[in-house]
């Protein structure tokens, strides 16, 4: 390369950050990035960040697509290269991967290439998770739900100052738990969004979508109250191809979606369920008009919200007929007070009828026997049984999925339809699983009853 191409090239990279990140990639590691589309759109998605045009942005991405490396290390050298006074926050998942990501961009800026193009910043301290430059611009990296008490990002003044930069808030195998997703969605809005010292200091949420009430689907769906700007690049683009074939065929992403739709769905096409459903296919269920005319044995499956504020309380009505076929042919649901649930229950079973069995879950502890027996009190007279959940959900929803997914389950047509469907093809992933709980809990008590012999209903 030419002193002329050098020079050339190091002008670019000072005016351009998609230039910049292929530049220093290059004269750092001696070949080409092998480059696709969408690490352009990444690119002009920060400068408008940069220019002050976005204040909140949301990128989602497929994992290994270079997110960190653009949005990450990347756009912080090459913004303190133009503002050394900035400040940033940085999380990740793990507090050492955030660090190892500080690391690496106090290693951008310290090489012989960045100095060359930026020599006006310059680092003072060595730290790895806390760093500053001698124009008193800092980095400070932490884990999700780390401590962020002392520090902040941006400045009182115009222009670019600095960011809060969150990188995969969430792995992979904590996603499925509510504690963890509630815990750095609190996170994110009692501890660290307070750490702006500006209004117009921007935050940039770069992630895989892992559930729909992940950080990204809370914040999306209005969780901060705040508009996000939102790129979504999934691995497949609409026309059928390959996102980045240099690095998935579309062959290779077709077979990893046949060997893990659920997934694929989320962490490759940003969408946290596949849209035939995971573990149920709810496409293959029939819907009917009318009941068959042949005996129908019924159980009444509930699942109970704890509060009126989050989840709902469920009560989903099952028949098997004679012909072996299952038939959904109620669901209710209803946010409530768990005192409130009671008339529903009672008020259910009159309507279901004393043929139709009632199973309700019993919570754990001695509160939850009193409960129990409460309950068989008062629902005297009709069938009931109560008994604690065993084992997760997934692994108590499987035996109706898989009847499901063969095609032996009808249900009656009515408004609930939309809403259960879209509960089944979100399952596990998605922000409820009332109605599936409470189908699993009263199939589970219908396989075990004998199958009806000459009773009509």
């Amino acid at each position: 390369m030419t002193p002329e191409q050098i020079f050339s090239g190091r002008e670019l990279a000072r005016n351009d950050l998609y230039f910049f990140a292929r530049w220093m990639f290059l004269r750092n590691r001696k070949y080409r990035w092998i480059r696709g589309d969408h690490h352009k759109q990444i690119c002009d998605a920060l400068m408008k960040v940069y220019r002050g045009e976005t204040k909140r942005l949301i990128i989602n991405i497929p994992p290994r697509y270079s997110k960190t490396e653009l949005a990450v290390k990347c756009f912080i050298a090459w913004t303190l290269g133009h503002h050394p006074d900035s400040e940033y926050i940085h999380t990740s998942y793990g507090a050492t991967l955030a660090e190892n990501n500080s690391m690496d961009v106090r290693e951008m800026i310290a090489s012989e290439e960045y100095r060359a193009i930026f020599p006006k910043t310059v680092l003072l301290t060595e730290k790895v998770s806390n760093w500053k430059t001698t124009a008193g611009g800092t980095l400070y990296s932490t884990g999700s739900m780390g401590g962020v008490t002392g520090f902040g990002a941006g400045k009182h003044r115009p222009g670019f100052s600095g960011a809060i930069i969150i990188d995969d808030p969430l792995k992979a195998d904590e996603a499925l738990s509510d504690t963890i997703r509630a815990k750095v969605n609190n996170w994110f809005q009692n501890t660290l969004e307070s750490r702006k010292n500006s209004r117009d200091t921007p935050i940039i949420l770069i992630m895989q979508r892992l559930h729909e009430d992940d950080l990204a689907g809370w914040l999306l769906n209005g969780g901060n109250g705040e508009k996000w700007e939102h790129l979504c690049i999934p691995a497949i683009n609409p026309d059928g191809t390959a996102l980045w074939p240099e690095k998935h065929t579309i062959e290779e992403l077709r077979r990893m979606e046949a060997s893990a739709p659920y997934v694929f769905a989320g962490q490759y096409m940003q969408n946290p369920a596949p849209l035939d459903g995971g573990i149920f296919k709810p496409g293959k269920i029939e819907i009917i008009d009318a009941l068959p005319a042949e005996n129908i044995q019924w159980v009444r499956g509930w699942d109970l919200a704890a509060s009126a504020d989050g989840d709902y309380t469920a009560g989903v009505k099952i028949g098997r007929a004679q012909s072996g076929k299952f038939i959904i042919a109620d669901i209710i649901r209803e946010r409530m007070n768990p005192g409130d649930s009671d008339a529903l229950i009672y008020n259910t079973a009159n309507a279901d009828g004393r043929r139709t069995l009632i199973s309700i879950p019993q919570d754990p502890g001695q509160a939850g026997k009193k409960q129990a027996f409460y309950f068989v009190q008062k629902l005297a007279g009709y069938r009931v049984i109560t008994s604690p959940e065993s084992g997760p959900k997934t692994t108590r929803a499987f035996p109706v999925a898989s009847q499901i997914n063969v095609g032996n389950v009808s249900m009656l047509r009515s408004s609930w339809n939309i809403p259960f469907v879209e509960e089944m093809r979100m399952f596990p992933n998605g922000r409820h699983d009332d109605m599936i709980d409470a189908l699993s809990r009263a199939f589970g008590e219908i396989t075990e009853m004998k199958r009806p012999l000459n009773i009509r209903i």
